[in-house]
Parts: C-alpha cells; sequence; structure tokens
C-alpha cells in the first residue's frame, strides 16, 4: 500500500530563527515598498512625462520646480466658518495657493481673480483644482474679498495659517517673498510649481493642462 502524504513547504533546517524572522522582515518591507510605488505611481507618471518626456511638443514648463519636494506641514488652518481644520484635509485636490496678510493689496486681489479664472478655464477638470488663498495674520478681512463662494473669487478658499509655517512651506524666488507668487501643491500634498510674480494666466493653464493630462489622481 502506497502512503501519499501532503507535502509541506520546508525551511532549511540549518537556519537560525533569527535568521528567519530576518527573511520574513525584509519580505514584508519589499511588499510595503512596493505598495508605496503602487500608490505613488500616478503622481510619479506625470512628473516624468511633464518634466522628461515634455509632452508638448518638447516645450519647457512655465512654473519653476520646487526640488526638493515639501510636502505639507502638519499644521491645522482656520476655515472660512472659523474652525481649526487640518490642512491634510486638502490633500486629494490639485492646489493653486497664494499666500497674504489679511490686508490684500491690488496685487493680491489680482492674483486671486486670476487662479479663479483659471480653475474655471480648465472645463470638466476644474473640479480638480482648490484655489486657496492662506491668510497670514488675524486682521479682518476686507468685506469685497470676504465672500468667498461668491463672485467675483467663487470657488476659492480662504483660510488662516500661522506665518512662519506658510514661510517655511512656500519658498521665495531670489529677491522677491512668498506673496509676489503662485504655488501648486499635488493631490498627494507635495509643493511642486512656484509660478513668477505677475504670471502669465494662459501659460500657467498650459501648465495644469498638461499635468491634469497624464495624472489620474485628483
Amino acid at each position: 500500500m502506497n502512503i501519499q502524504t501532503n507535502s509541506m513547504p520546508s525551511q532549511d533546517p540549518t537556519a537560525s530563527p533569527d535568521s528567519r524572522i530576518d527573511a520574513r522582515t525584509r519580505r514584508g518591507r519589499l511588499q510595503m515598498l512596493m505598495l508605496l510605488l503602487v500608490c505613488a505611481s500616478p503622481v510619479i507618471f506625470s512628473y516624468f512625462t511633464y518634466y522628461v518626456v515634455k509632452p508638448s511638443g518638447g516645450s519647457t514648463n512655465y512654473g519653476a520646480l520646487i526640488d526638493p519636494q515639501r510636502p505639507m506641514p502638519a499644521v491645522s488652518v482656520t476655515n472660512e466658518r472659523g474652525e481649526p481644520v487640518p490642512l491634510a484635509a486638502l490633500r486629494g485636490k490639485w492646489l493653486m495657493v497664494t499666500t497674504a496678510p489679511s490686508a490684500c493689496d491690488e496685487a493680491c486681489a489680482r492674483r486671486l481673480f486670476t487662479v479663479r479664472q483659471i480653475r474655471a478655464g480648465q472645463g470638466e477638470n476644474r473640479e480638480r483644482i482648490v484655489p486657496v488663498w492662506l491668510i497670514s495674520d488675524t486682521g479682518a478681512v476686507d468685506e469685497r474679498l470676504s465672500a468667498a463662494y461668491n463672485e467675483p473669487y467663487a470657488g476659492v478658499r480662504f483660510l488662516r495659517m500661522d506665518a512662519a509655517a506658510i514661510g517655511q512651506w512656500l519658498p521665495a524666488a531670489q529677491g522677491a517673498k512668498a506673496e509676489d507668487a503662485v504655488y501648486l501643491v499635488d493631490p498627494l500634498g507635495n509643493l511642486m510649481l512656484r509660478w513668477p510674480t505677475d504670471p502669465d494666466p494662459k501659460q500657467i493653464s498650459g501648465d495644469l493642462k498638461k499635468l491634469l493630462k497624464f495624472s489620474r489622481i485628483g
């Protein structure tokens, strides 16, 4: 009579318990790394096509690449209703960020209107973009601006954030201030681009169209 036995995976009898634990730890780390790569691959692909492949006839981007990346800081902001909310709650969307004190001057108001118009011009992709004004103090906002969801600033989020935290997160161009620029944050919360003072709306829109075309997140 032939007796068949179920085959079981064999282990090296000479391997010590510590070495088997180390092997399992390495496999676990590799699996975690692969999972992170899969999750990040849409953004990695969009960065690669935008800066390396340059799908739009080899043209260069208008915005300046932020290098190294600056992840979204783990801080709270105050929303339009005076409620504290984590800045990370904005992840999942492409953020067009400007910053200025509450006494928003003419240049500040013009930037807010510009980012609102650029978002509106993205057609069906406009819902993937959120314009954000980071107010760097606790002063009262001009009532002409404070109706954040009414024209002409419809769709712009008015959020208050500590000025020091803003300065650490948003790098100014040489010889300029953070208040002079418009920034782009990707849906994973990484600061990605800085557009110049008095930017050309058409060129900003061109940058956005390329990124949104080749990214499947946000």
